[in-house]
């Protein structure tokens, strides 16, 4: 099993498939991360918001794998984007991590009632520049925000890491991505749970015809439409799970099918809108 790399946007790549801990508790983290090594994981998405990037360190402290074969993300939080914070933030988030540098540092919300993304990723820029990230991005950045740091900086993004999955695919942001070399990736790629993706009838017949379960066909399909993706659990049989879908690939059919279930009127979305995250 090897996971498909992409090339970015600034010479770097970025394992496709990797391991999201949101939610996973801080004292579970370790362990979690510890056996996402051990079935082959190598890369790791967390925030600073998350609390655990401690126990995401210590694994990678415990794990012998040598640094330049994972990548590790996190990001800015929202309080945390005035003056000098971004560099106090990064600062923190590497002593917990016990790194000298994160492969990619992301904006985690551009809080556009704050007004201060922009200076939010002129700092970014700058933690690149000085070798504390090896890449930068933005997360939840809609095209109005994605256009403003681009035009007030000369600078784009790596990637936009947004909700995405079947009944909300971001189709406006993602065309705007793929016309300016910004991968797209996506949290929440299952829908959260939040409705019942896995008995859609695409995917129960993806499901049938390539044995392969709900999960695997939606994070096939996030794969076949060049999504970056880290499903997140904490059960070593679902994390192995995850991982297998390197083997099959899904039909034109079938991936215009699992498309369809987007209504695109934006009601599938789960979370929270960015313009209202601040």
């Amino acid at each position: 099993m090897t996971i498909t790399s992409l090339p970015l946007n600034d010479g770097h790549t970025i394992p496709q498939l990797g391991y999201g801990v949101f939610k996973v508790p801080a004292d579970d983290t370790e362990r979690a991360v510890s056996e996402a090594f051990e079935l082959g994981y190598r890369h790791i998405d967390t925030a600073a918001i998350y609390g655990n990037e401690e126990g995401v360190g210590a694994a990678i402290a415990s794990s012998g794998i040598p640094r330049d074969e994972l990548f590790v993300t996190t990001k800015l939080w929202n309080d945390r984007h005035d003056g000098d914070e971004p560099d106090a933030a990064i600062a923190e988030s590497l002593d917990k991590l016990g790194l000298d540098r994160v492969d990619l540092y992301l904006v985690h919300w551009p809080t556009p009632a704050r007004d201060n993304y922009v200076h939010a990723w002129q700092k970014l820029i700058e933690l690149r520049e000085k070798g504390l990230t090896s890449s930068i991005g933005v997360s939840n950045f809609l095209v109005p925000h994605l256009e403003r740091i681009v035009a007030e900086t000369g600078v784009t993004p790596a990637v936009d890491q947004i909700e995405v999955h079947p009944a909300y695919q971001q189709r406006e942001v993602a065309e705007w991505a793929a016309a300016h070399d910004v991968r797209i990736e996506a949290w929440g790629p299952l829908g959260q749970g939040k409705y019942d993706l896995f008995g859609a009838g695409p995917v129960t017949a993806a499901s049938a015809a390539h044995g392969k379960t709900p999960a695997q066909v939606v994070l096939r399909w996030h794969l076949d439409k060049g999504n970056i993706v880290f499903p997140k659990s904490v059960r070593r049989e679902r994390l192995a799970e995850n991982l297998d879908v390197f083997d099959f690939t899904l039909t034109a059919a079938e991936l215009t099918a699992i498309d369809a279930l987007d209504p695109g009127d934006g009601s599938g979305r789960v979370s929270a809108h960015p313009d209202e995250v601040n």
